[in-house]
């Protein structure tokens, strides 16, 4: 399990930012129509192909795991901060949430239909990125799909940049190496999602979300 003090510095800051956090994003998708149309593609592979059983990973105060509930999906949370998974227990009592770490899950071998990591990873220092995809894998049964989301690098060239993220250190990755360590992983990109930065975004970041699946039993 990797508790290093990046992670245990980001746990304490997301602790402390969870009242601000969850009223400041709680409606973050109602003026993203694209992030909501790669959640509705995502419900839908998930679902055509299982039991809709998804972990969101990361789910910080729990609005994107009720969104998934509401698209049909069997959805629960799972965060490092005690804080936000408290939040999203008050808010959604309907929903599960448990406290964990994306780089140990307390999930058993195959048994999710997806896995959605949705700004999750940028506080992952690169080195320690594939122990979390390994998890994504080792969770996801056959067939199963994973869908990230990130903030992209500028420069290809360099398979992360720092950025000054308000409440902890943070990375940005560029979409083609990001792509590269989920085959690695054994999770083939299927699709991505580019989103341009629009004028009035205080960071000019390319947004992207990239879904991926999980080979099935005996394929090649």
């Amino acid at each position: 399990m990797l508790e290093h003090d990046a992670l245990s510095a980001t746990r304490e800051a997301y602790d402390t930012a969870a009242p601000m956090y969850a009223q400041q994003f709680r409606d973050a998708l109602h003026d993203r129509p694209l992030d909501r149309a790669i959640l509705s593609a995502f419900a839908e592979v998930v679902g055509a192909s299982g039991d809709g059983r998804v972990a969101d990973l990361g789910c910080g105060p729990g609005y994107i795991t009720a969104y998934l509930d509401e698209l049909g999906l069997a959805a629960f949370g799972v965060d490092t901060s005690s804080a936000m998974i408290e939040l999203a227990r008050q808010a959604y009592p309907g929903l599960r949430f448990d406290v964990g770490s994306m780089a140990a899950l307390n999930i058993a071998d195959g048994v999710l239909g997806g896995v959605l990591s949705r700004w999750s990873i940028i506080h992952t220092p690169p080195q320690e990125l594939p122990v979390i995809l390994a998890e994504f894998h080792r969770v996801l049964a056959p067939g199963g799909h994973l869908l990230v989301g990130f903030s992209a690098s500028d420069d290809p060239s360099h398979p992360t940049q720092v950025f000054d993220h308000t409440v902890a250190l943070a990375y940005r990755w560029s979409p083609d190496h990001l792509a590269a360590m989920l085959r690695e992983a054994g999770l083939a990109e299927v699709a991505r999602m580019v989103r341009e930065p629009q004028p009035t975004d205080r960071r000019q970041f390319q947004e992207i979300h990239l879904l991926a699946r999980k080979a099935e039993a005996g394929a090649a």
